[in-house]
């Protein structure tokens, strides 16, 4: 084999398996590490499906029908004259015209 510099992957069939001879520290260092590499995995994994579950509990899906009255939020509305602290934070009831999607409707 010709020298051409550090070659951090050898080829795999120019080492013979019976010539390598692997230090137990590093044999143990080795599985120290896998160990650690399988629960970092096995963590995240549960911090995910934990994330998720506590995700899910606060973001249900509202179940509205054509016909429902709702409140709708004058927070954003810039139209408002007067202290608005003094103002309702909602609007007078609306019927449900349509359905646009799961969280929109129009009103």
């Amino acid at each position: 084999m010709l020298e051409k510099g550090w070659n951090p992957k050898l080829p795999q069939g120019s080492l013979r398996k019976e010539l390598v001879e692997i230090h137990p520290t590093a044999a143990s260092f080795k599985d120290m590490l896998e160990k650690s590499r399988k629960h970092a995995v096995r963590c995240m994994q549960d911090s995910f499906a934990y994330a998720k579950d506590k995700w899910d509990k606060s973001h249900a899906t509202p179940d509205f029908k054509v016909g429902d009255l709702v409140l709708v939020s004058i927070t954003n509305f810039n139209n408002i004259k007067g202290c608005i602290n003094l103002k309702d934070s909602f609007a007078r009831p609306f019927g449900i015209k349509a359905l646009d999607g799961e969280n929109a409707v129009e009103v």
